[in-house]
């Protein structure tokens, strides 16, 4: 067995461009992310190995990779056969988040290609894997994962492994340069919170009484990013280049704004107005907090990659969305069992959001924050109304 090549590389923001400014606000005209929500600007994912930390509650992002995997493999061997065995290939996990995972789908890619290339007795390939991300990211706990990673890869070949810090909505490869783009659980954040949503400060995201123009507002900032996501990709792609995208949307309603009582964010929401009405939180700081989210559905999706025009859809699936609550009837389960899925539910949304809610509120709330959170999730624990998914797209380049 071949071994990974042990160079790692933390390069610089592809993006910037000589004259100071960002492709991303090149086409957006944006100057921060947010400036009227800054907290926006700590986006990332909790970092370090700790009880608290994604690297140690990222087992839901772990099983949505499992459930996308046969996409996965279907596109690296197809993009190979099309491309005739090259014998360079750059491939880009983008919103790679930090800890484990980004290598599980990495290990998965290589020992894929290298299967392949030698069932077809072709020369193994030289490999870039490149890892992006915010600059917020913790890179530090991604990297201590490459023994890991070693573990796992069946390379004949050389691997490089590096580091591309920047937003995803911006350049970051050179023009024609990336063969195969994977993204999981990343596309759902937006770039910055809408604009507008000021006349309905109830909850921080879509709930079924918020007004229309809330959940047009955010329809509105997913389409300029997932348009903005699949313009930079397609001028850094080779021409029939691939991606396999996976994020979370929603299932088909007649009601876009309807979310269930179990929703992530409606729990969120619930748990900061305990806080509220407890006196540790002011009403007007809640009011001002909003998450840079969307779910969209299968069709919004479908339609925005067909207006943007740079790619053909693969394949495009929906998949069961569990935070890893029990499916069993409520009624077998004991009281404690119960508790201690609330509990995981927190942990997993703490991981993703703990960032973001301690530069707008401060770190002192967030412990008590939780354990409301938790509660709440186990009150709603036979919610059997989810109108939450996974969404799974694969797109060839043109």
């Amino acid at each position: 067995m071949g071994e990974v090549d042990s160079r790692f590389i933390l390069t610089s923001n592809p993006s910037m461009r000589c004259d100071g400014k960002s492709d991303y606000k090149k086409y957006n005209g944006d100057d921060e992310r947010n400036s009227r929500y800054p907290f926006v600007n700590a986006l990332s994912m909790s970092g370090g190995e700790g009880d608290n930390s994604y690297s140690t509650n990222s087992l839901l992002q772990k099983r949505v990779l499992w459930k996308a995997k046969p996409v996965l493999v279907k596109n690296t061997k197809g993009i190979m056969i099309t491309l005739n065995f090259p014998s360079y290939i750059k491939v880009a996990d983008l919103g790679c988040a930090s800890g484990q995972n980004t290598f599980l789908t990495m290990s998965e890619i290589i020992n894929t290609i290298n299967v392949l290339y030698e069932q077809c007795d072709q020369k193994p390939p030289e490999i870039d894997c490149c890892l992006n991300d915010l600059p917020e990211s913790d890179f530090n706990t991604t990297f201590k994962s490459i023994p890991f990673f070693n573990k796992r890869v069946e390379s004949k070949g050389l691997c490089f492994v590096s580091g591309v810090p920047g937003s995803f909505y911006s350049r970051l490869f050179p023009r024609k340069s990336l063969h195969f783009g994977h993204s999981s659980y990343s596309l759902h954040f937006l770039s910055k919170v809408p604009e507008g949503l000021e006349k309905n400060s109830s909850s921080v995201y879509i709930t079924s009484s918020s007004l229309p123009s809330e959940y047009k507002a955010y329809l509105n900032q997913f389409q300029i990013d997932f348009t903005t996501f699949l313009k930079m990709r397609s001028e850094e792609m080779v021409s029939n280049g691939r991606m396999v995208l996976t994020f979370i949307g929603r299932s088909t309603l007649d009601n876009p704004l309807y979310r269930d009582c179990c929703h992530f964010w409606t729990l969120l929401s619930k748990s900061l107005h305990d806080l509220v009405s407890e006196g540790i939180v002011s009403a007007s700081k809640v009011n001002s907090f909003k998450m840079p989210f969307y779910d969209p559905t299968k069709e919004e999706v479908k339609e925005m990659i067909q207006n943007e025009g740079s790619f053909e859809i693969n394949d495009l699936e929906l998949h069961g969305f569990d935070l890893g609550q029990s499916n069993q009837d409520k009624d077998y389960r004991l009281h404690t069992h119960i508790s201690k899925a609330g509990q995981k539910e927190a942990s997993c949304i703490r991981a993703v959001s703990e960032p973001l809610l301690a530069s707008h509120f401060g770190d002192d709330i967030i412990d008590a924050l939780f354990n409301k959170f938790a509660y709440h999730a186990s009150q709603h624990d036979s919610c059997m109304n989810k109108t939450t998914v996974s969404l799974v797209v694969s797109l060839i380049r043109k």
